[in-house]
């Protein structure tokens, strides 16, 4: 019985120390500057466009261009997963919240990485987003999904925002320098 609890002890040091050493190792490891995700429509949408995510001393740059939307703000998020399978987005998951804390507004103190907020389209369906959150990480959104909703996020509701449908969906990926 002795020898089975040292091993069970020494298998979990050993596993709980390989475990971190993966993850130094991959983010001493991540030189990247800046990603990137296409948009591609969702359901019967027209919506598409792109996103730029690239480090900035106050932090990351997010900036995109989107067509095909109705006029007025739409919720603009990073979701869990880079998964844009599901005919209506939602294999995406939720909101991307490594830290757990409740919805708000990109503004916030404290609020989901994925709350990007609202993008606002014309009255040709044109939108764009040019601003740095310093809330959000490349390492940490590499590969997550980022979705455009067909209405307004509130900023306060919770989970989501109350932002509807998803109309197009994107995975986060490295940009070709």
């Amino acid at each position: 019985m002795k020898l089975l609890t040292f091993l069970t002890t020494f298998f979990m040091i050993v596993t709980g120390c390989t475990r971190t050493v993966e993850k130094e190792v991959i983010k001493s490891n991540f030189d990247h500057t800046e990603l990137v995700a296409t948009v591609m429509p969702v359901g019967d949408s027209n919506v598409s466009g792109s996103v730029t995510f690239s480090e900035s001393e106050e932090g990351v740059m997010v900036r995109g261009n989107f067509e095909g939307l109705e006029p007025g703000n739409h919720g603009f998020h990073i979701h869990e997963y880079g998964d844009c399978r599901a005919e209506d987005g939602t294999s995406a998951g939720g909101h991307f919240n490594p830290a757990g804390n409740n919805h708000g507004a990109p503004s916030d103190m404290e609020r989901h990485m994925g709350d990007l907020g609202n993008i606002e389209a014309d009255e040709s369906g044109i939108a764009a987003v040019d601003y740095t959150d310093a809330t959000v990480t490349l390492e940490q959104i590499l590969g997550r999904g980022i979705i455009i909703h067909a209405g307004e996020d509130d900023l306060e509701s919770q989970p989501t925002g109350a932002a509807g449908s998803r109309v197009a969906c994107g995975v986060i990926g490295i940009a070709q320098n």
